[in-house]
């Protein structure tokens, strides 16, 4: 009997273990034009995508404008949820309005979950039911291993995906809109502040041909990275999840972006490609441990050293010994009443509910807040 648990319980130390630290990560690259993998590892292995999210949320947002239910002009509003989203962030009072353009654009350049969060519930009309039309598309595109429950990727062990599912999302991405190609390959936006927010992918202006595409971390998810990269008219698309540090994600991606314009397809298309890999594969890797140490940074990094120069860091980069071209975006105008008082600021109505409704709990929190 003893040792019967004893066999249990080393089961579920393996179990726990492959689930948090066994993996040192997960990619796969592709031919964008034939969809043919040139390599992978673990493509098929549970990850956090962390702000990798939010190249669903553009994609649904691109979906809604070709159907006509928005235009890149729709105002995007930072409600009082949106505003409280942490870093990466624009930090926009609630009330305050951009265009769904401008909103597009941060997102890709800054990452910043507040405007993700504010096009989600925009668009959605809430954060719930935007994550609903994200795992609708997912469906649809046959991510099979994708599940989301909000628009910026802030964690949420119900929050998940694959480096497949992830490289499926980005081939649909450019066959699908390429007219919007140019959000993915921004080098900098000026938002008025006295310096450019360069974009975090460090492959942007550094990696020859780089075209795209995101960034993501998280805690659990790793340091985060979707690359894309055209030449001589052929396109690479690598995705990379789960490196330790935040400088090996770029030059980790330019190893695979490099490699793989110099081998041809295998024939195996990532449409025919058949699940693989351990049953613990099901089960998100939570690199918590590994990545946030003292000695750890954060998804902060504005792509130069300390000495200011732009990063190579990689045999396939090169030092970017310029400021990167910037792309403005602004907030709205304020809409003022003839009085002088700021429209976006007024709170919209909403009706007390009947006490008779309510129950004992429910009344004596109404009447704390009151």
């Amino acid at each position: 009997m003893r040792k019967t648990v004893a066999l249990f319980l080393s089961g579920c130390v393996i179990s726990m273990t492959a689930a948090s630290t066994a993996l040192a990560g997960a990619n796969i690259t592709v031919d964008a034009a034939t969809g043919e993998i040139l390599s992978q590892e673990d493509a098929f292995q549970r990850w956090y995508p962390a702000s990798l999210t939010k190249l669903m949320t553009v994609y649904v947002a691109f979906r809604m404008i070709k159907s006509g239910q928005v235009t890149l002009d729709t105002p995007i509003r930072i409600t009082a949820l949106s505003a409280k989203q942490p870093p990466s962030k624009m930090g926009y009072k609630a009330g305050s309005e951009l265009t769904l353009d401008n909103a597009l654009k941060i997102m890709m350049v800054k990452s910043a979950n507040d405007v993700a969060m504010a096009v989600g519930e925009t668009l959605g009309g809430s954060s719930d039911k935007f994550a609903g039309l994200m795992n609708a598309e997912a469906k649809r595109l046959g991510m099979t291993g994708s599940h989301f429950v909000n628009p910026n990727g802030l964690h949420s062990d119900d929050h998940y995906t694959t480096a497949r599912d992830l490289v499926i999302l980005t081939l649909h991405l450019r066959r699908e809109f390429p007219e919007y190609a140019h959000y993915f390959d921004i080098e900098a936006i000026d938002y008025g502040g006295k310096k450019l927010q360069p974009n975090l992918n460090a492959l942007i202006g550094r990696f020859q041909g780089a075209d795209g595409m995101k960034t993501g971390f998280v805690c659990p998810s790793g340091y985060n990275l979707i690359g894309s990269a055209t030449r001589n008219g052929r396109t690479i698309i690598t995705v990379v999840l789960g490196e330790l540090k935040l400088a090996t994600r770029a030059t980790k991606a330019a190893e695979l972006l490099a490699k793989g314009f110099e081998t041809k397809g295998s024939g195996t298309t990532i449409d025919a490609l058949q699940s693989y890999g351990a049953p613990t594969r099901d089960v998100a890797v939570n690199m918590r441990q590994s990545v946030c140490s003292k000695e750890s940074g954060s998804d902060t990094w504005d792509g130069k050293d300390l000495e200011g120069h732009i990063v190579q860091g990689s045999p396939y980069m090169n030092r970017m010994d310029r400021e990167p071209a910037a792309e403005k975006v602004a907030l709205l105008p304020t809409k003022v009443n003839s009085l002088g008082i700021d429209l976006n600021r007024i709170p919209v109505p909403v009706p007390r509910p009947e006490r008779s409704s309510l129950t004992d709990a429910s009344a004596t929190r109404l009447k704390a807040l009151n």
